[in-house]
């Protein structure tokens, strides 16, 4: 890919720094245990995955046992499993030829920070129209629980919680908000405000507790139980409104190593982007901040649009809080596509944090005793828009494998954005500037109506992985770079041109000098840790801020990740 000089002036000066410091986060010396675990002191205990050579057997697992190792739980789907260790003894685990990586229990949290006219604007209401409502067509929500509201009746199929308790409902208030985008009928709303794929099952795997935190091996069981359950319940989605920091790539992070395994398994995983693009603590302007599990190649990355509520696309703009690419460590390009997620209404749950904290978010409807909604904005409300939308095109074409699914939706997805936009926070008055390159909105934004028209199939058994970008310190050249078996590259219908339009670079409203750095361990998180390795790392627990002002100067509640 050739690129004019003014761009190479500024993508020299962002993407050189990958020669002096791209290996920062790998500087610990055992490769074997992540940075963050590898910093630990002071503890004399900790939670561990322990990922392995090769299947998890019971000779495996009486090696970590005997250097004083608690086995608490198995993941059969990323061969690892999860023990409470000894800090002295993670060295000579290390060591052990079967074990392949050491990283902590980490902690995650939800995406969201605060939809009306969501659904027409990426086409939901024209494929319902067209007779495409996600009929078949099973999506796990893996987040706080969902519960059983009128606008879900009868299609939660199955309830499971993997927080130590039989409760699967949602004491926190965000997985139902999140569900009730996927698939809510609107039927509390006389159809004011319905769902994606309104004829779609859920499936509600509890992970996320009454303040909307989790940990890694939560997640990693709900997503194994999600492959299991594929075939019973008709699993064609896994939607993950929900994240952490990177902190290795992701050919060792735990998480990223189960949503490939439901990948392969057929199962189209859908994750958001994060909300850390106003982070410009580094100068690198919020590029560089997606979280895990969204920088695995194989998934769908979701950043967030805002509608400025209006049904019409030509006056939507990028929400300023959504995280950029290319991921921490991989540089892997993300986001895939975008799609609403600022002031989205969906569903409430009763007597949930969110629903008794913020009773100022609450949406009551005439006739109604109690209120049925709720708003909220982030990336966690972008990515059921997608998943909903990958059950609509299922319903149509089930035998549809998830990577000609991702294929689809990205060709299809619209690529008319303006050059640059900026929002201001009316609370602080601070202005942030987007420029809409590949980093920002990735191949575009979904298209519902467009994807369902769209008949080409990409080839069976290419991948659609997101491509890499790298930095040739000889050439001075940016190249996107592609695995051989993957569907991107110089032919006609999938190319580069065809999947990301014209928006392929950094610009002139990117501006690195040499002392600030977008990949490295340290970089947009910190290197604050909890002990516990169940808050949100580097950041406030619950909120991190009060509010958030969202595009357009409604206030939003704010979710940290």
């Amino acid at each position: 890919m050739r690129l004019r000089n003014y761009e190479m002036k500024r993508i020299t000066q962002l993407l050189a720094v990958i020669v002096a410091l791209g290996g920062l986060a790998h500087a610990n010396p055992n490769k074997k245990i992540s940075s963050d675990l590898a910093r630990l002191n002071g503890l004399a205990r900790v939670d561990v995955i322990v990922q392995f050579q090769g299947a998890v057997t019971d000779a495996k697992t009486r090696k970590i046992k005997d250097k004083g190792g608690v086995e608490k739980a198995k993941f059969h789907h990323i061969k690892g499993a999860l023990f409470n260790l000894p800090v002295a003894a993670l060295a000579g685990i290390a060591a052990l030829p079967d074990v392949r990586f050491l990283s902590p229990n980490r902690g995650l949290a939800s995406a969201s920070l605060s939809y009306d006219h969501a659904p027409a604007t990426v086409g939901a209401a024209a494929a319902h129209s067209m007779g495409f409502r996600g009929s078949g067509v099973g999506v796990a929500v893996i987040d706080s629980g969902v519960s059983n509201v009128a606008d879900l009746a009868s299609r939660i199929t199955y309830n499971e919680s993997f927080l130590g308790t039989t409760a699967a409902a949602d004491l926190y208030g965000h997985g139902t908000h999140v569900a009730g985008i996927v698939a809510g009928s609107g039927a509390m709303s006389q159809g004011a405000y319905p769902g994606m794929a309104v004829e779609a099952r859920i499936i509600n795997l509890r992970v996320l507790d009454a303040i909307g935190q989790g940990t890694d091996s939560a997640v990693i069981a709900a997503i194994g139980r999600a492959i299991e359950l594929k075939n019973t319940h008709m699993i064609r989605v896994i939607n993950l409104s929900l994240g952490r920091p990177v902190f290795e790539s992701h050919t060792l992070d735990p998480l990223c190593q189960a949503v490939k395994a439901a990948w392969e398994a057929g199962i189209v995983v859908v994750a958001s982007a994060g909300n850390r693009g106003r982070n410009n603590a580094y100068g690198n302007q919020g590029y560089g901040t997606i979280s895990s599990p969204g920088n695995s190649p194989y998934v769908i990355t979701v950043g967030a649009m805002s509608t400025l509520a209006t049904a019409t696309r030509a006056d939507d703009v990028m929400a300023s809080y959504s995280s950029k690419g290319p991921t921490n460590i991989d540089h892997i390009v993300k986001p895939d596509i975008v799609a609403p997620g600022n002031r989205i209404f969906s569903l409430a749950a009763p007597s949930s944090t969110l629903f008794v904290s913020h009773p100022q978010y609450l949406i009551t409807w005439p006739g109604r005793t109690k209120a049925d909604y709720f708003v909220l904005s982030g990336t966690s409300m972008a990515a059921p828009m997608v998943s909903g939308a990958a059950a609509i095109l299922l319903s149509k074409e089930p035998a549809l494998t998830p990577d000609q699914v991702k294929a689809r939706m990205m060709k299809t997805a619209g690529k008319n954005f303006p050059a640059v936009s900026t929002a201001t926070d009316p609370a602080t008055g601070m202005q942030y500037s987007l420029q809409y390159d590949m980093f920002t909105i990735g191949a575009g934004y979904l298209d519902i109506v467009a994807m369902l028209n769209n008949t080409e199939t990409a080839p069976a058994g290419k991948r659609a992985m997101s491509p890499r970008a790298v930095f040739d310190a000889a050439t001075n050249r940016v190249r996107i770079v592609y695995d051989s078996s993957v569907l991107w590259g110089e032919n006609v219908l999938w190319g580069e041109s065809m999947l990301w339009g014209t928006n392929l670079v950094w610009g002139t409203a990117v501006f690195l000098n040499g002392n600030n750095v977008l990949w490295g361990d340290s970089v947009c998180w910190g290197t604050s840790t909890s002990s516990a390795f169940n808050v949100l790392w580097g950041e406030s627990v619950l909120w991190g801020e009060s509010v958030l002002w969202g595009e357009g100067g409604s206030t939003l509640i704010r979710g940290d990740q």
